[in-house]
């Protein structure tokens, strides 16, 4: 049986900067006053931040538009810019879900990540597929997840 060594890639930081919502409050769904609709819901999550790793090191803004379906998975579409301090852009495009836990204040976030760049420096970045691992603090609004690739 052959194993696949894993290894960090970076890890990032984000601060929630904005939030559009279709419809139904996010506050009003993550207190529980509200369900998701038979249709599920929408919101756009803007952030911010920083990412920090061995060999990519930045600063990242992006947005995640969350959908979020009727028996409560929120399923995540995550377009990220990762602007390394060489001052090189990274392109990063995500799927994953956020799965809340029973209390409601922290989610648990899995992704699969793909990042893109033309510049030679970090050309070795479009060969990757990434596995996020990391959590939503709801309340403090607080997203931080690592990257891992095989």
């Amino acid at each position: 049986m052959s194993t696949i060594e894993v290894r960090e890639l970076y890890k990032v930081s984000l601060n929630i900067t904005g939030m559009k919502e279709y419809g139904v409050s996010f506050a009003a769904l993550m207190a529980g006053e509200v369900a998701p609709p038979v249709e599920g819901t929408r919101f756009d999550v803007a952030f911010e931040g920083t990412a920090t790793g061995a060999k990519l090191n930045g600063a990242v803004e992006g947005i995640d538009y969350v959908l979020v379906r009727p028996n409560g998975r929120f399923e995540l579409h995550i377009h990220e810019t990762i602007r390394t301090v060489d001052g090189q852009n990274i392109a990063a495009q995500g799927e994953g879900v956020a799965i809340l836990r029973p209390d409601g204040e922290i989610a648990d976030v899995r992704v699969n990540i793909t990042l893109f760049a033309s510049s030679n420096e970090y050309t070795w970045v479009n060969q990757l597929q990434l596995w996020g691992v990391g959590t939503l603090d709801v309340a403090r609004q607080i997203i931080e997840v690592t990257a891992y690739s095989p």
